[in-house]
């Protein structure tokens, strides 16, 4: 068998902002450093990836507060755990795949087992990255959404990110929060009322034809889905769930029953198997609520490395392949 054509970085890294669109950069780091600004408790802690989960703008604000743990996931997760048992709000940063994979038990035994004030900050979820199944966190939701006492945060934008931060330092107990870094695109700023809260989805767009469900880059994509649709004559709302647990239970059932008979979506940055779709299909089946329940996301496989924008095409994520399925059901 022939060896596969190894693709440049340029195309594997590239932005998941679009050409022109809005961006702002490091919104985490800058928000970090805004709410360390007012409580000396924050620290910043890293397995080695500082610059590339954007704390290095806190480390350079914050030397004395900035820990490098070194390529020692588990070790970072303790660490953060005794941080917290002495009064810290450490907010400790990786990639979401070695968050997942190499440190679970360490946050399930250290930190969350014991409800510790720990924030763990985690960048390439999802496919955000085309450098394969070694960085594509396409299952960490689902690993994350079985263990107790943990609170997960999907965000959608730059302004979800930044609202997010303050929220977890206000917020007691430990928190996930799936981190889009580096120049991230500004969606929700054209929605006036919109403040991100933990534990609630937001109705961001109305419209009669269809209801999406989306969290994280997938809301980007419902937004951005639902102006083509509306030039289609299509009018679609869009609820954004950046909490997937716990999830918001009582917004989601009244939109689903508000859209009676429409098609539902459940869109997300994520493996259909265990995230948000899977969570909203089994509160819909508690609820004994019957819905035309509809999931876009990624398939249950290992994903192909390659360029972003031809990997969200090819797994049904990009704002085209999103307006051809909700298209489709509506027409019939």
């Amino acid at each position: 068998m022939a060896a596969k054509k190894k693709l440049k970085t340029s195309a594997m890294i590239a932005s998941i902002a679009a050409e022109g669109q809005p961006t702002t950069s490091a919104p985490f780091g800058h928000a970090l450093v805004e709410a360390a600004r007012d409580n000396d408790k924050i620290v910043g802690m890293t397995a080695d990836l500082g610059k590339y989960t954007d704390l290095h703008i806190f480390a350079q604000e914050f030397p004395e507060r900035f820990y490098q743990m070194g390529m020692a996931e588990q070790l970072l997760m303790s660490a953060g755990a005794g941080m917290a048992r002495e009064g810290f709000i450490p907010f400790l940063t990786t990639y979401s795949v070695f968050a997942s994979r190499r440190a679970y038990d360490f946050i399930c035994m250290a930190i969350a087992e014991e409800r510790l004030n720990v924030k763990i900050v985690c960048a390439l979820p999802g496919l955000t990255t085309g450098y394969g199944p070694s960085h594509q966190a396409t299952e960490d939701i689902a690993i994350f959404r079985g263990m107790p006492n943990l609170t997960i945060i999907d965000p959608c934008d730059a302004i979800d990110i930044q609202q997010s931060v303050a929220a977890m330092v206000e917020f007691d107990g430990p928190v996930y929060m799936r981190l889009l870094r580096g120049k991230v695109p500004n969606v929700l700023d054209r929605f006036d009322d919109y403040r991100f809260e933990i534990g609630k989805a937001k109705r961001l767009i109305d419209g009669g034809d269809a209801l999406i469900i989306s969290s994280g880059l997938m809301t980007m994509r419902a937004v951005e889905a639902a102006d083509e649709l509306l030039e289609k004559g299509i009018k679609v709302t869009v609820v954004h769930c950046p909490t997937i647990k716990p999830l918001d239970g009582q917004t989601i059932v009244d939109e689903v029953r508000r859209h009676s008979g429409k098609p539902v979506f459940v869109a997300e940055n994520h493996s259909v198997v265990g995230g948000l779709g899977e969570s909203v299909a089994a509160l819909l089946m508690r609820s004994k609520l019957n819905a035309n329940l509809e999931q876009i996301g990624l398939p249950d496989e290992f994903l192909e490395a390659g360029a972003l924008p031809t990997l969200h095409d090819r797994y049904g994520i990009s704002t085209k392949e999103v307006v051809k399925r909700v298209e489709a059901s509506v027409r019939g």
